[in-house]
């Protein structure tokens, strides 16, 4: 890798600013990196071999909150998968609280099924259900249970499924980073209730210092009220900063859900500033809104039915007897000017790269 010299200048307020051909070279890799996971997802760089389909399984899947456009398209893609691997699904909804997860899981556990599927919610919420489900030998998979992708041995889960949530959280803030060209004024919307939220929140704000653009605020506020907390946080943070705020960046695209709505009434056009980007997980609402260039210009999506085929594959290998496939799924930058591709007409991230063949062939399907 060719050495650097940054030029950087200090401020009366102790921040580090780039100049000169540091921000040409920070600006260069920024643009390089956003222009790869903007492009087209045609090969298929998953697994290949595994075991054959595990016969007349039934499974639970342990939604987070329905309500959830990541969680629900999750969950679409566990259930086709299941058709094609041949096995039932139920599907039980904490409905966005943890008493809801609790009961869900406990409901789960007197169904007896031969794996579980969490999807949406942290491990550690619900450690003591994990670890009896472990203690039974009950396989389980999960959907953002953890910040890392594969197993969570501490609690009984398989494999993780996620994206590289670090580089979801680098490309959106590279994103803001290259549309304010250069001088970012971001307000960094996270859910505390979620170690995986956090984290993704903490590396948007880290790389946002590190190319020299500003943080306003760190916004904790759950997903699960939303609709109740945005419209009137979004008025104060419009008071509070003007603008000084160039750019929304969120772990979820829920939070846009309900933002436009005060952008508008204070006279911001659709397309206008602050720009929202979310670094995850790419909802029909969220592709709505990209297109119609009505407050939200990017998200990083997840190729959520996909990961709902990996789960499936997964909890197979599990009840199998073998190893986590180690497949980490690809992450897309979907802007305006490439939403109708790699699924953007079903207003979801759908790469055309044959998944659905690939995993079908393992399965002897």
């Amino acid at each position: 890798m060719k050495r650097r010299h940054f030029l950087q200048l200090t401020t009366a307020l102790g921040m580090v600013v780039m100049a000169g051909p540091a921000l040409a070279d920070a600006m260069a890799d920024a643009k390089a990196m956003v222009a790869k996971y903007a492009s087209k997802v045609e090969k298929w760089d998953g697994p290949t071999t595994g075991p054959k389909a595990q016969a007349s399984k039934t499974i639970v899947i342990l939604a987070a909150d329905m309500k959830n456009g990541g969680i629900l398209g999750v969950t679409n893609g566990i259930q086709e998968a299941a058709k094609a691997i041949g096995w039932k699904v139920t599907v039980l909804d904490g409905a966005g609280s943890i008493d809801g997860r609790t009961a869900a899981f406990g409901q789960a556990m007197t169904l007896k099924p031969d794996g579980i599927i969490i999807n949406g919610f942290d491990a550690v919420e619900q450690k003591p259900a994990m670890e009896a489900a472990k203690k039974a030998k009950l396989p389980m998979v999960s959907w953002h249970a953890a910040s890392a992708v594969g197993p969570v041995d501490e609690v009984g889960v398989f494999a993780n499924v996620t994206t590289d949530a670090m580089e979801v959280s680098k490309a959106a803030a590279n994103w803001a980073f290259v549309d304010a060209a250069g001088k970012p004024g971001v307000v960094i919307f996270t859910d505390s209730t979620y170690a995986i939220a956090i984290a993704k929140a903490d590396r948007m704000k880290q790389e946002i210092d590190k190319l020299g653009g500003t943080v306003l605020e760190y916004v904790d506020t759950p997903i699960a009220e939303t609709s109740q907390r945005m419209p009137q946080l979004t008025t104060t943070l419009l008071q509070k900063y003007g603008a000084k705020w160039t750019h929304s960046l969120a772990i979820n695209d829920i939070y846009f859900d309900f933002m436009g709505p005060s952008l508008a009434a204070v006279g911001i056009k659709g397309d206008g500033a602050p720009k929202a980007v979310a670094a995850g997980d790419g909802s029909e609402g969220a592709y709505q809104r990209i297109r119609a260039k009505q407050y939200q210009a990017v998200t990083v999506a997840e190729p959520l039915n996909l990961q709902g085929w990996q789960l499936v594959d997964e909890l197979n290998r599990a009840l199998a007897g073998e190893k986590w496939s180690g497949y980490v799924s690809p992450l897309h930058v979907v802007t305006t000017q490439n939403v109708e591709f790699d699924g953007g007409p079903k207003n979801t991230f759908d790469p055309d790269n044959g998944y659905r063949d690939a995993y079908k062939k393992i399965w002897g399907k």
